[in-house]
């Protein structure tokens, strides 16, 4: 593989978009040493062909808003890859969302998903409708505008979206109230619904938690303890509302949230009270977090800034790509920043990335640390193919040994004198699973993310899933009390539309 050849190519095809090529020169330069070790690879061009997505859908939603005027936005579906199940991938609705910033998300969501040795394949979507601002009742009629052309290219054997920025419980809700309604069939094709119509236990928190079980891991291998320890976090929402709150209740001390307008700085760190008003602030639909400082004194704002100029032990990034760059990553550094967990998708910058790997300190790509998200979407899909309401089930780990112990990798070879990089462990798990290839000429795709033919069940993937899927989650009493709230709290029933 000659990685300045594909990218050449990729350049050529898709001019300007600068997430997406950013997207896969990150995973190609770090699997070319071991890709070039399999010739058969080279000779299938597995490369060439799986930087490039199955498909692409752009299409046009017209919806009116409450004051009776037409409204035009543009949506897109991109189904990126298939090789081991149905495609999986969120849908995101934000004004910045253009084809590179879902090809990337789509191209990223393969190897998370394969990371967790679920059959899921990698797709995102969208739409670059704005929901701030907006009544309940305007984000129901684009949100049914949105599925009555998205409804005819998923299911639950094709492609089930999920949430993420923008489409939250309700936006899942009028989504799958309409999809319900067009395809006359429901089976749960949508996942994080509510769960009084076939939604999973934790789902909202899955990712944050998810995210802290992985930081702490990640701690424990380097010998420290995450009690004690302070925690810069980016952004207010749903994945940074879990991550605060699963890094409270272990011990630590949250001193930072952000939004567009700027970050909060609590000395004292959040606690029940304060990260409950996160959820506040989130459903205020203004997208901003200065009302913060006002609540609770001794807090301060610092407007059009971001939280990475704080002095603290762990940096959590939870909001965005790109999100921290390489003067950001000097500004941790100098202030003694020990772990990068990366909860966003792409939330580090490549020169970001390679300043921590030089400073050798733990760093967790977002591809293994946000992927509770999905491995617990996973659960959803299997418990709706069940005819499951819920999924009250038991107790589960955070990740798998794999993912967060690189060297124990199949192959994996670290250079001399560098710490074992998790990133580099994320794509070669699904390269490696790629070694005994038959002569099928499509089957090289399909093994390079498959898991193993006896940890799949016979008939349907989705009925018997493999005994690793009880390693997603960590082992930890589940808190009913809190799920109830935030049930009650976003009363995402109501949000159903036939």
């Amino acid at each position: 593989m000659n990685v300045n050849k594909i990218m050449a190519e990729l350049e050529r095809k898709h001019p300007g978009e600068s997430e997406y090529l950013q997207a896969v020169r990150e995973v190609l330069m770090t699997v070319e040493d071991a890709y070039n070790q399999h010739p058969e690879f080279e000779a299938n061009r597995i490369a060439e062909r799986i930087v490039e997505p199955d498909r692409t859908f752009t299409f046009k939603v017209v919806w009116v808003d409450d004051k009776g005027d037409v409204q035009v936005n543009t949506g897109y579906r991109v189904q990126f890859n298939s090789a081991i199940g149905p495609y999986k991938g969120g849908l995101r609705f934000h004004p910045s969302v253009n084809p590179s910033i879902l090809k990337f998300l789509g191209f990223e969501q393969i190897f998370k998903n394969a990371l967790t040795t679920l059959p899921m394949g990698g797709a995102k979507g969208g739409s670059d409708f704005n929901p701030k601002g907006k009544s309940d009742r305007e984000v129901m009629r684009f949100c049914q505008a949105f599925m009555t052309e998205l409804w005819r290219h998923i299911g639950p054997q094709t492609d089930v979206p999920a949430g993420d920025i923008g489409v939250g419980g309700r936006e899942i809700g009028y989504l799958y109230g309409m999809y319900r309604k067009l395809a006359q069939e429901n089976t749960g094709v949508l996942t994080g619904k509510g769960m009084t119509y076939g939604g999973s236990l934790i789902r909202p928190e899955a990712t944050g938690f998810g995210a802290v079980y992985f930081l702490r891991q990640m701690l424990e291998k380097a010998g420290m303890d995450i009690k004690g320890q302070t925690i810069a976090i980016s952004g207010f929402g749903n994945v940074a509302w879990g991550a605060a709150t699963k890094a409270t209740e272990l011990g630590a001390k949250v001193v930072t949230i952000s939004g567009p307008d700027g970050y909060i700085y609590d000395p004292a760190g959040l606690d029940a009270e304060k990260i409950a008003y996160m959820l506040e602030l989130r459903a205020s639909n203004n997208d901003v977090v200065e009302p913060y400082a006002a609540k609770f004194p001794g807090s301060q704002f610092f407007a059009g800034k971001k939280p990475w100029e704080v002095k603290v032990d762990i940096a959590m990034p939870c909001a965005t790509q790109n999100e921290l760059d390489g003067e950001d990553a000097k500004r941790l550094l100098a202030n003694g920043v020990k772990v990068v967990a990366e909860v966003s998708n792409m939330g580090c910058r490549p020169e970001a990335i390679d300043a921590f790997i030089a400073a050798k300190i733990p760093y967790g790509p977002g591809k293994a640390v946000n992927a509770g998200g999905v491995a617990t979407s996973g659960l959803e899909m299997t418990q709706n193919s069940q005819e499951q309401l819920d999924g009250r089930g038991g107790r589960r780990q955070a990740a798998p040994d794999h993912v967060v112990d690189p060297p124990r990798l199949r192959g994996v070879r670290h250079r001399e004198g560098r710490l074992p990089q998790l990133h580099e462990g994320r794509e070669h798990r699904g390269l490696y699973e790629s070694r005994q290839v038959d002569g099928r000429a499509g089957s090289h795709i399909g093994r390079f993310f498959s898991m193993k033919k006896d940890e799949l069940s016979s008939s349907s993937p989705f009925l018997s899933p493999p005994a690793s899927i009880n390693n997603i989650m960590q082992a930890a009493p589940l808190n009913w009390k809190e799920q109830y709230i935030f049930e009650k709290k976003h009363d995402t029933e109501k949000h159903v539309r036939y």
